[in-house]
This record gives structure tokens, sequence and C-alpha cells, in this order.
């Protein structure tokens, strides 16, 4: 886990604050007449590219395909004295709706990203970008129709593009809005959430529970993947100006 802990403190280093205003403010105009990639129509067939709030030379490749970083999908939990892997420092996200608690150790989601689950009659997307610490859990609900999310392998502002699978729009994650698709402009309902440690987690919620491993390589969680991208001075994929802050 002390990986884990670095990555936080890597992306805490940044402010946070002005890469939401870089990714915010195009959204309320559409940007018109552009051509993707054809890498992208030829990996994308569903998404419509003539609707887009951003310039698609904001949009980089993050190295993996479509789906290349798998979504959790059909997540399993176990009771908290099970989750013996987990220290009482390992971050998780946690939420509570309708007096139900869990946990999605930030070690599962470094390497997944999204987690879509239910909890009662709610479905909701738990998210995770680790290259600059956006911990957002966002309702999968709108207009009445329950989508479903993915990953396009693709970052804007270093921060996770995802992808709804029933229309392949693509969503930024740190703002729930559609940026690109048939779904432009749709934002989603954002649930109140927590990143805090597990033993904090335990102690306001002893019978919680906590999102399971979905692979057997136990050491495939709470390393960190990402480390050359945190040690290079500045966000990965990051356009315009980006201040550092004070650790004090």
């Amino acid at each position: 886990m002390p990986a884990i802990a670095a990555l936080f403190l890597s992306a805490m280093a940044f402010h946070l604050p002005a890469m939401a205003q870089s990714v915010g403010p195009q959204q309320t105009s559409v940007h018109e007449g552009q051509t993707a990639p054809r890498g992208w129509t030829y990996e994308w067939g569903k998404t419509d590219f003539s609707k887009a709030s951003v310039d698609f030379s904001e949009i980089f490749s993050g190295g993996p395909p479509k789906d290349g970083i798998p979504s959790v999908d059909r997540p399993k939990f176990e009771a908290i004295n099970k989750a013996d892997w987990l220290n009482d420092r390992s971050p998780v996200i946690s939420l509570e709706i309708n007096g139900e608690a869990r946990a999605y150790p930030l070690a599962i989601l470094t390497r997944h990203e999204i987690v879509n689950d239910r909890i009662g009659d709610v479905p909701i997307a738990v998210t995770f970008c680790p290259l600059c610490n956006a911990a957002i859990v966002f309702d999968r609900r709108h207009e009445g129709r329950e989508l479903e999310f993915g990953t396009t392998g693709k970052l804007r502002n270093s921060d996770l593009v995802m992808y709804d699978r029933q229309t392949e729009s693509w969503w930024q994650q740190f703002t729930g809005k559609a940026i690109v698709g048939t779904l432009l402009g749709a934002e989603l309902k954002r649930l109140p959430s927590r990143l805090e440690s597990f033993a904090l987690f335990r102690e306001r919620h002893p019978n919680g529970r906590v999102l399971e491993r979905p692979f057997s390589r136990a050491g495939l969680y709470g390393t960190n993947p990402y480390e050359a991208m945190t040690a290079c001075g500045g966000p990965f994929s990051m356009m315009g100006p980006c201040r550092k802050i004070s650790r004090r």
C-alpha cells in the first residue's frame, strides 16, 4: 500500500481547482466541423463524433485501448474482518445508501478505475482517476435510462475519459458530463461519498462491506502502475498551465 499512498500525495501536489476550470467551461459550446482521427472511428463505430463540446486535440491516448483498463461490472463484497489484505491506512472510497455502507479500496480502483455497482435500487458508478486523484461516485441513470460505464483509454487534462456502453458517448470523469457523442451535454448526478482510510470506514460502519479483489493475483493490487507518470514533474497529458501548491 505505500505505493498507493505515494500516488495520493503526488496527485494532491497539484491544484485541482485549476484543472476543474480548464475542464469545465468549454462544455457549453459545440465544436463543429472536426474530423475524428481514423483510429477513433475504427475503434468507436457507434460514437457520434459530429457532436462534441471539446476540441479533439485536447484528448490524448493514455496507452490502453477501449476497455483495456477493465471496469468491474459484477462486483463482489466481503465482510470487513475478511478484508485482511488492507491495513488501517489503506485509502477507500466509501458511501452509504439507505443504510447500506460499502467501501471500494483505491488499490483496486487504481487498476480498474470504474466499478458498475448497485446498492438497493440505485445503480451507481464508483470512479477513480489515478492520474489526478479524482474519486467520484455517480448515479448511472440518465433520463430514466440506466447506463453502464467503461474506460476509453483516453485522457483529457490528465483525467479519465469514460464512456457509456449504451450509446458510446464519451464522458469527462471530473465533471460527470458527456463531451462527445449522442448524449452530448448530459450530466450525471453525483452521490455523496468519502475518500478515507479503511480504519475510519470500519469505525463508522462495523457491518459495512468491502469490494473484493476481482482477480486472484493478489500482487496486482497495492502497487502503482503509474509511477513513471507521477514522477515526471507535472500531470501526464495536461494541457495549459498547472500551478503547484505547497504541501505545508
